[in-house]
């Protein structure tokens, strides 16, 4: 199946909501990572940055969902597609972050690098494989819609 048309405006649109959303997630993230390493002074990488991940995670998948990609997909179906893509980010975002912590790099730095990988690879998978057809069919796209064709008549 080939990937729906977009126009360039709704492109520049999507991907800006989505890093929006993203930097949003972002806070979290960071919030959650500078709570469990310099608050709880939890050891190692994983242990502060697996659980702001996750919960990062979460908050983008829900809210991107909804209003960038407007899409009225299976929740299930789409939560596993995005868990698939993190099977295979978060063991290797673990590995690197902990290689680069232990080769002298700033913690906070390993973090935006890690966030800036996620931002660019998670928006192209969302956009080319998990909401690929599915993007525009939710109430939020349908009364834009409707809204637009008001307009023309």
């Amino acid at each position: 199946m080939e990937a729906q048309k977009l126009t360039k405006k709704q492109n520049f649109v999507q991907m800006f909501k989505f890093v929006l959303i993203s930097a949003s997630a972002g806070i979290i993230q960071t919030l959650v990572f500078s709570l469990l390493n310099d608050v709880a002074k939890l050891p190692g990488w994983f242990l502060t940055y697996f659980p702001a991940l996750v919960l990062s995670v979460l908050w983008n998948f829900t809210i991107n969902r909804r209003y960038t990609f407007k899409s009225a997909e299976n929740v299930g179906r789409a939560m596993i597609k995005v868990f698939l893509f993190y099977c295979v980010f978060t063991p290797l975002s673990i590995w690197w972050g902990d290689a680069l912590e232990k080769a002298g790099w700033l913690d906070y730095l390993v973090l935006a690098f890690t966030m800036i990988i996620n931002l660019v690879t998670e928006y192209l998978y969302c956009r080319f494989f998990v909401y690929r057809n599915k993007m525009n069919t939710n109430d939020i796209a349908k009364k834009e819609e409707e809204k637009q064709n008001s307009q023309k008549a």
